[in-house]
């Protein structure tokens, strides 16, 4: 079964769950609630760039023969 990691670098839901885990571990290993909610916020902002990027990607690949700005 081949992964589509377009689709899954674009999921709030996977992303969620990427942050769960690592706030878990940062808890889990003896961090604070300070460094969990600093890297969770981090871990979502890089969320936002990738989900933004990828799907300005795509649009931009689906408008590839049809410009007329050329």
């Amino acid at each position: 079964m081949k992964i589509d990691w377009k689709r899954k670098l674009t999921s709030r839901k996977w992303w969620v769950a990427v942050a769960a885990l690592v706030s878990g571990l940062i808890l889990a290993f003896g961090g604070n609630s300070d460094t969990t909610e600093t890297v969770s916020g981090c871990i979502m902002a890089t969320a936002a760039v990738v989900g933004y990027t990828i799907g300005e990607g795509l649009a931009d690949g689906g408008n590839k023969g049809g410009g007329s700005d050329e």
